[in-house]
């Protein structure tokens, strides 16, 4: 399939560009588009709109009956399952009914946005996931004079907890605007506070630096580790402080650890695309490990976007009957079927990238403050209007860590690059089907034979499990899947518990063997082994298991390495 080209035209391009600033990035007409087809094929509905009628008298009826519960001294409700109105202040009135009016509200616009006849899926999930966002923004625990817990804390600091939260909010607000990094960023420098692993970087070009980590133990497992982490993050994600860094503890166990660290793109890498960040990315540091570690396969690890094109460059490896150079390959929290890939998918559609194409025309590539609007806009629940709770109304502050800190270093995108990915992957699905060429020929991710480990994570947003699992449809090699808890960053960021502390999570692995029949996610959730803590330890020991004895590692750098 030919990629299509959004005709673009100059006089276009400055009023996109300050649209995108505006919306974070999302197309006015796309969200248009799908309110209209939901309206007017819910008014040519009568059946549903009768519907809705009996269920809103129903609604109206129970709030009634509910409403009388003082009068009868009722014992109050329970807590609330909706974590907002958890507090025992809301179960008093005349909180507890402001509450559950808010939540029937809600209970009924899901009804509304959802199973009206002629509307698109893709349009139905956009509504109903924007009627969501403008409810949750409007929820009574955003506001001081309905949430209980906001007036007792003003009453107990006379005020103060409004004038701190004020205060912390024209600091944000000015940081915001003059593109600074939130307060605390500064504590964690890669080199001061995080990033700290031992290494050098033994190989560089237009694109990557490839960064190779210093042995930790006297003897290694003889295959290097090569770490492909996703160009819309940071590679030190996987390199954050002592105690959660992943190549720390990588090392620590005797492996030898390769990682690419992407370039921050800027105007002129605007021609930057897909085949570039695979030739020069991935095949360029895979060749630079080889010529490090000369003779000694590689162990390919992916973490997100990054997983996904280290598959791509699995499966060009293993086509057409070549020797792979891989040993295994590791995918943590990336998609290779793109037909689910969960909310992040509300955004992508042909109007949505069309805008998001005359938006980078003008500056050449995406920011990625743009793209933390949208991851935002995504999980608002937790990651907006809970801190509008807890710090602007409540007061309190929440010292920056280092996962914070990290993702606060926005990087950016190529424009090409950003919409190859977005038209390729999300909208056509290409890899999963077949599609998807490299070097002018289609790759098959059945190709990959060496054994694979994949990651799932139970809550993430950005590669929701479910998705990640559909690479048991598509390969037919050795799976041990494993599902962490936590979300796309936390779940994959999960290390050991500090000796003699209790175990944080669990995680839960099955081993698929080639041949084997397939078993829905769901079956497989209920079937897998459920281990306590950290997945860390199970990588190392099926790395392990899959690498010879170990031996006197190379210097750094090797013998060969350019």
């Amino acid at each position: 399939m030919t990629d299509s080209v959004t005709p673009r035209h100059p006089m276009d391009v400055p009023l996109k560009a300050a649209l995108g600033r505006l919306t974070h990035g999302l197309s006015p007409a796309a969200l248009a588009l799908a309110f209209q087809d939901w309206w007017w094929h819910a008014c040519a509905s009568p059946g549903k709109l009768t519907q809705l009628s009996a269920s809103a008298s129903r609604m109206l009826l129970h709030a009634a009956v509910l409403a009388q519960q003082p009068l009868l001294q009722s014992p109050p409700a329970g807590p609330s399952p909706d974590k907002r109105f958890a507090h025992p202040a809301w179960r008093q009135e005349p909180f507890a009914t402001i509450a559950r009016n808010f939540l029937m509200t809600q209970q009924w616009w899901a009804e509304a946005t959802t199973g009206v006849p002629g509307v698109s899926t893709h349009h139905e999930q956009v509504v109903s996931f924007m009627a969501r966002q403008l409810l949750d923004m409007l929820s009574p625990s955003n506001f001081v004079p309905s949430n209980p817990e906001v007036l007792a804390q003003t009453a107990r600091s006379l005020g103060d907890n409004l004038r701190s939260g004020l205060l912390t909010w024209w600091q944000e607000a000015g940081l915001v605007l003059t593109e600074q990094p939130p307060p605390g960023a500064e504590r964690f420098r890669p080199g001061e506070a995080v990033a700290l692993t031992p290494g050098k970087v033994v190989f560089r070009n237009g694109l990557i630096e490839l960064i190779q980590y210093a042995p930790a133990t006297a003897n290694v497992h003889p295959e290097p580790l090569l770490v492909v982490p996703s160009w819309i993050m940071k590679y030190y994600i996987l390199d954050l402080s002592p105690h959660n860094s992943m190549v720390r503890y990588l090392v620590e166990q005797g492996h030898t650890v390769f990682m690419i660290s992407w370039r921050n793109p800027g105007a002129q890498d605007r021609d930057l695309g897909m085949d570039d960040y695979l030739e020069q990315g991935v095949m360029a540091a895979l060749d630079a490990v080889q010529r490090a570690q000369p003779g000694r396969p590689v162990h390919l690890v992916g973490y997100c976007l990054g997983g996904t094109l280290a598959a791509i460059a699995a499966a060009s490896l293993g086509a057409h009957g070549r020797r792979s150079p891989l040993k295994s390959f590791s995918l943590l929290a990336g998609q290779t079927d793109f037909e689910e890939p969960g909310e992040l998918g509300l955004f992508i559609d042909e109007s949505q990238i069309a805008f998001l194409e005359q938006v980078m025309e003008e500056q050449g590539y995406l920011d990625g403050r743009q793209m933390a609007g949208a991851f935002a806009l995504i999980n608002s629940k937790d990651l907006v209007w809970s801190k509008l709770v807890h710090v602007y109304l409540m007061g309190n502050t929440t010292p920056l860590d280092d996962l914070h800190a990290w993702n606060a270093d926005a990087t950016r995108l190529p424009a090409r690059m950003h919409s190859e990915y977005l038209r390729r992957l999300y909208l056509h699905n290409d890899l999963a089907e077949g599609r998807y060429a490299v070097r002018g020929r289609p790759v098959a991710l059945a190709d990959i034979r060496v054994p694979l480990f994949v990651v799932g994570t139970e809550r993430d947003h950005v590669s929701p499990w479910r998705s990640v699992y559909k690479i048991h449809l598509l390969t037919h090699t050795d799976t041990s899947f494993v599902l962490s808890t936590g979300g796309h960053n936390v779940g994959i960021v999960n290390p050991p518990a500090a000796p003699g502390a209790a175990p944080l999570g669990g995680h839960r692995i099955a081993l698929r063997r080639a041949g084997d029949a397939y078993v829905s996610p769901d079956v497989w959730f209920d079937q897998a082994e459920n281990r306590p803590g950290s997945w860390w330890p199970s990588w190392h020991a099926w790395l392990a298991g899959h690498s010879g004895a170990r031996r006197k590692p190379l210097p750094v750098g090797g013998s060969g390495a350019g």
